[in-house]
């Protein structure tokens, strides 16, 4: 096979020349055609914080209406306009949990780069402090803490519905505990 044949991108998407045609437009998302072919759905940045204390992980109960469950989850949510995703993971720790602290970059990932451009930017949290918690009008939240090792073994045999970011920050949380490298 030669490289062409191998390759779904298309002359125009290679040279950064793209015809974009937008199907429906929403408050959160815009889905788009590209090319006359790609789906795709364009989302706005988000943030999730990890936050380990102790051996245990924080987490929120919410019901998400996409999958008619309730989910346990990193505390998560939007970056808004102008606003940078170190900005608003503090934003959205305080307003779901009550809590904040010193912010530590840990990685970015794409949610499902297959037919969304969606990227969440993960931090630490560590140096824990209480501020007054104001989640969104149209949350209801419930704080849960978790035993690290619990909530992964919860989550990977599908008795816990989670996110993506969770389970990365999960997975990272557990290799610096196995590594020795505790959180506080």
């Amino acid at each position: 096979m030669s490289e062409k044949e191998g390759s779904s991108a298309t002359p125009q998407a290679a040279r950064g020349e793209r015809s974009r045609e937008v199907i429906y437009s929403g408050a959160i998302v815009d889905l788009v055609r590209l090319d006359g072919f790609w789906e795709v759905v364009e989302h706005a940045p988000g943030v999730a914080v990890l936050v380990v204390r102790d051996g245990q992980v924080l987490g929120v109960e919410q019901f998400r209406e996409a999958i008619g469950a309730v989910t346990w989850e990193l505390p998560a949510g939007l970056v808004d306009e102008g606003e940078e995703p170190v900005e608003a993971a503090r934003r959205e720790l305080a307003e779901e949990t009550g809590l904040s602290g010193d912010l530590h970059f840990v990685t970015s990932l794409y949610t499902s780069p297959g037919f969304t451009d969606e990227e969440i930017f993960l931090y630490e949290a560590t140096g824990l402090h209480e501020v007054d918690a104001q989640p969104d009008e149209t949350e209801d939240l419930k704080v849960v803490w978790r035993d690290l090792r619990e909530a992964w073994k919860l989550v990977t045999d599908g008795r816990l519905k989670s996110s993506s970011p969770t389970m990365v920050g999960l997975a990272y949380a557990l290799n610096r505990l196995e590594n020795g490298e505790g959180s506080s």
